[in-house]
């Protein structure tokens, strides 16, 4: 049977911390905070890799090490752990604990990074709020604290305003302030975020004036230099037509012109096809959509299409998943207000569908708007294969009735209805109350979604 008595060897270790008969001489500290402190090379040679290869010079027969970067206080824990694993976090201050992590990080002791950056983020959330941007400037010069750093990058993203409403905010530096804007879970609305990026680059620039209407050439070029590497982590697509117009075109002239121009094309003329890569939207933008038919850049040209301005879509009904009948339909969608109908045609990658900015409901009536739309992908993979055509304004714009099997209805005339299911088929029989968007004259559904459109 085996016997252990690891306690009083832990103990007897932490005897050798006073014991006179030392071979290493250390001094902690700097100018009136130097302190010697004494130690035995048999265990730091054990139980540290940073001395195990430091060992050199030697005065009167001694070991003699100088730590100029390390308070006297903090080199004691670390030598007590050193000799017995113990160390206690508690006893010091919140900035201290930071300043050992960067003590122990120079002396290279990987189990005892770990062991503080976890007590941090366990113990000291509120100390990280209030000193994001020097965590994180620390945890990003020091690559062994990844858990700190991750910690406090999903922190901001989940709490933007401890950074951003900081006044500490125009001193984070560029790679960091980079490493944000990448984030598709930066919770600010997209304008919020350029607002706050050009508050960053005139942070830099204190003798340039806040008003670009006052920029002369070399300002411009400036000011192009310090925002250029940002301006593509910036979801322009996401920004209202109102708050691009008064607060990104006025700094028109340190942005790309093609950029620029793409943006004013995707706000003005919806359905005209564009040669441009629409970025995803943060998850802000879109409210972590629901959706097995579309992703989020879909849902972003459905937001211009609908009101120029970022909107929120609640999943509402799913064929496959609640049934494909229309009783359903109206049970899961009636009186929900705007809503988008999206439509999968079978064996094919064709999208199909329609907005209703008013109510569905069961009144057996056809109801008015200039507002709807129906639209069409011919391949949901291609953005540019997308078209939209707007209500004529017809009196039967959008059909509300539950008898029979009508499901959505779009449209109607004598001849027939422009967009409508009945009877687990679609049907586009004419376009009267809408252009003509490619939408086939009858098919059947791999599946279909109807989503609430909440506007901002």
């Amino acid at each position: 049977m085996p016997f252990e008595c690891s306690q009083e060897v832990i103990s007897d270790l932490e005897r050798l911390l006073t014991d006179d008969e030392y071979d290493v001489i250390i001094y902690a500290g700097e100018n009136e905070n130097v302190k010697e402190i004494h130690a035995h090379s048999s265990i730091l040679r054990t139980r540290s890799q940073y001395f195990r290869t430091s060992f050199s010079k030697k005065k009167d027969g001694k070991v003699v090490f100088k730590l100029p970067n390390i308070p006297p206080q903090l080199f004691e824990m670390i030598l007590r752990f050193i000799y017995c694993g113990k160390i206690d976090l508690e006893k010091l201050q919140e900035h201290n604990i930071l300043k050992l992590l960067i003590s122990v990080n120079e002396l290279n002791i990987q189990t005892l990074i770990h062991y503080i950056q976890q007590y941090m983020i366990n113990h000291q959330d509120e100390f990280l709020q209030r000193n994001p941007v020097e965590i994180l400037e620390t945890s990003y010069q020091h690559e062994s604290f990844t858990d700190l750093r991750n910690f406090t990058l999903n922190k901001v993203c989940e709490k933007p305003e401890i950074l951003f409403k900081s006044d500490k905010f125009a001193n984070l530096k560029a790679p960091l302030l980079e490493l944000l804007l990448k984030r598709d879970d930066l919770l600010l609305e997209e304008i919020i975020i350029w607002d706050n990026l050009i508050k960053w680059c005139l942070a830099q620039h204190s003798n340039i004036s806040q008003d670009p209407t006052q920029w002369n050439n070399d300002d411009i070029a400036i000011m192009d230099r310090t925002i250029h590497e940002f301006i593509p982590l910036i979801r322009f697509y996401y920004i209202s037509s109102e708050d691009f117009v008064t607060k990104v075109y006025p700094f028109k002239d340190i942005m790309p012109k093609d950029l620029v121009s793409n943006i004013l094309t995707f706000r003005m003329a919806p359905n005209k096809q564009l040669n441009m890569g629409i970025p995803s939207p943060r998850q802000s933008s879109t409210n972590n959509i629901d959706s097995i038919v579309i992703n989020k850049k879909h849902f972003a040209i459905f937001a211009n299409w609908i009101s120029r301005r970022p909107c929120k879509f609640k999943l509402l009904y799913r064929a496959s998943r609640d049934g494909n009948k229309s009783t359903v339909f109206h049970e899961k969608c009636d009186n929900k207000g705007a809503t988008i109908v999206i439509v999968k045609i079978t064996n094919s990658e064709q999208i199909v569908g329609g907005y209703n900015p008013l109510n569905w409901d069961s009144s057996n009536s056809w109801k008015f708007t200039y507002d709807s739309f129906l639209f069409s992908f011919t391949d949901r993979n291609n953005f540019h294969s997308a078209k939209v055509g707007y209500s004529y304004g017809d009196a039967h714009s959008i059909g509300c009735h539950c008898y029979g099997n009508y499901g959505p209805m779009f449209g109607y005339s004598d001849r027939g209805k422009d967009f409508n299911f009945y009877s687990n088929t679609w049907y586009s029989d004419v376009n009267h109350c809408y252009p003509n968007v490619d939408i086939p004259k009858k098919f059947k559904a791999d599946d279909y979604e109807v989503f609430q459109v909440i506007k901002n």
